[in-house]
């Protein structure tokens, strides 16, 4: 099995960071709240009780779904299935049923077409787009691979434009 870790953006993961400090945060304030005797100081304790319930609810579930982006989100390819996660989110590709494999390099981006016409954008590092062809074309020889090369005459006409 080859595993190919999910490729965040800066911003994303700082995100995800801030996202899970406000997690801990609003925790922290609604045990500061209940012990302070919010509940206690209510006329009728159902409706604060059903209150911290979810205001405990949101803050715990928004943190698995954050820390599961973090520690699970990768490609990997396990003999003839193309597992993809995105932190609780998994799905599986039968590998026989991609078509092609695009590398748009105007882009930068790695597509896989499967042959019922829908397609998966691979986002991991550009180091390891080889690596990533390599392992699926070695599960399924007949998989077609190609380059989408940059169109040099676009350089040259915004080259232009700007003089």
């Amino acid at each position: 099995m080859r595993t190919f870790k999910y490729k965040f953006t800066k911003l994303t993961t700082t995100l995800i960071y801030i996202g899970i400090a406000l997690c801990v945060a609003a925790f922290g304030v609604n045990i500061f709240s209940i012990i302070t005797g919010d509940v206690a100081a209510s006329a009728n304790p159902v409706y604060p009780i059903i209150q911290y319930t979810l205001m405990f609810l949101v803050p715990i579930v928004l943190l698995v779904v954050l820390i599961s982006l973090i520690i699970s989100s990768y490609y990997s390819i396990e003999g003839s299935t193309l597992k993809t996660s995105f932190g609780i989110i998994k799905s599986k590709y039968d590998i026989s049923t991609i078509d092609t494999i695009l590398l748009d390099r105007n882009t930068n981006k790695l597509t896989v077409y499967f042959k019922n016409n829908n397609f998966v954008v691979i986002v991991v590092k550009e180091e390891w787009y080889d690596e990533f062809i390599d392992a699926l074309c070695k599960a399924n020889k007949n998989i077609e691979f190609s380059i989408k090369s940059k169109d040099p005459d676009k350089d040259n006409k915004d080259d232009k434009k700007k003089k």
